[in-house]
């Protein structure tokens, strides 16, 4: 079942080139990667804070505010299932103009939007409190790492989660898909999760195009397979390939399924069907993400597709994949 679950997460039915990616993360973890994610994190405690970070500017050139709709629906579910599993203390790292976009979802998934300081405050009571905390991040190189080693200090993350979030290529630039650089105006959120793992905290990143945080596991592939991942549009050159470095690289056909694969595989190994990602949690993520204009970044609008495939697609596909974890747990 866990071989299916990856084929299903990985199916390319839009037809952008991740199976060669998955295929060579695969290579690298050795086992089925969303098997292999829900396994490491299922080492987590009550209390212990897992940093994530999501939110992609679909059209930086734009405007600030324009943000993708694969991700932050993604780490909402894989962060419930985590804190309803666990008792973790999920923290999201974003850029400031999405936090509100990305707080609605995450309050769609069930969760109570807090400061630090309650969030705390909810894991010293006995009493179950579904609470998040969503932190903007600075869009500057200097302040992002002033910034950083301060936060991990307050937070002492015991893992991190990257869900489809612009990860850096070798010179120093974010791209996105045709290969055209948008830096300004974008949280340094990778600079954050390379100091964090330069203090031995591990990074699962989620990811389905190349040039998100994570991708760097998988390079060469990238380089290989992907449009403009060795050459980008942009005047640097260096392709739109992410330098950092997963320690588990989910590689998805979209970056959504990647989480929800991921959160199913908890919930096989806790064996609760309570844990499972739902179809009615799926419709209501996509009209969440419809009210404060998430967009399907392939079409460029507010809808209910998500990387070109519509909502359909997307509600088949968590049918599928709960129906196969659910076999699981009965089975096991």
């Amino acid at each position: 079942m866990e071989e299916r679950i990856d084929r299903l997460m990985s199916l390319d039915m839009g037809g952008r080139g991740v199976e060669p990616l998955y295929r060579a993360a695969r290579e690298i973890v050795g086992a089925p990667l969303a098997m292999s994610a829900a396994s490491r994190l299922s080492t987590l405690e009550r209390g212990d804070v897992v940093l994530f970070t999501t939110g992609f500017l679909a059209r930086a050139g734009v405007s600030p505010n324009i943000g993708e709709n694969d991700g932050p629906a993604g780490a909402a579910v894989l962060a419930r299932t985590l804190q309803k599993a666990f008792g973790v203390l999920p923290v999201v790292v974003t850029d400031d103009p999405l936090r509100p976009a990305i707080g609605a979802v995450l309050q769609t998934a069930g969760f109570n939007l807090v400061t630090l300081e309650e969030a705390r405050r909810a894991m010293q009571i006995r009493r179950r409190t579904a609470v998040v905390v969503v932190l903007p991040f600075p869009d500057a190189d200097e302040e992002a790492l002033r910034a950083a080693d301060p936060l991990l200090d307050e937070l002492r993350p015991k893992v991190v989660v990257s869900v489809e979030r612009a990860g850096r290529n070798v010179a120093g630039r974010y791209h996105d898909m045709r290969g055209y650089a948008f830096d300004e105006g974008q949280a340094r959120t990778d600079l954050l999760v390379e100091r964090a793992q330069a203090r031995g905290v591990p990074l699962i990143a989620v990811g389905d195009g190349g040039n998100e945080i994570g991708m760097g596991l998988v390079m060469d592939a990238v380089r290989e397979h992907v449009p403009y991942g060795r050459e980008c549009q942009c005047p640097c050159g260096r392709g739109i390939a992410a330098r950092s470095r997963a320690d588990i690289l989910v590689a998805a056909a979209v970056s959504n399924w990647g989480c929800y694969a991921v959160a199913d595989c908890v919930a096989i190994l806790m064996r609760s069907h309570d844990l499972l990602h739902t179809v009615r949690m799926e419709e209501q993520l996509i009209e969440a993400g419809i009210r404060v204009g998430l967009i399907n970044s392939v079409e460029g609008a507010v809808d209910g597709g998500v990387d070109g495939l519509p909502a359909e697609v997307q509600l088949a596909v968590v049918q599928l994949l709960h129906t196969m974890a659910a076999l699981a747990i009965d089975q096991r």
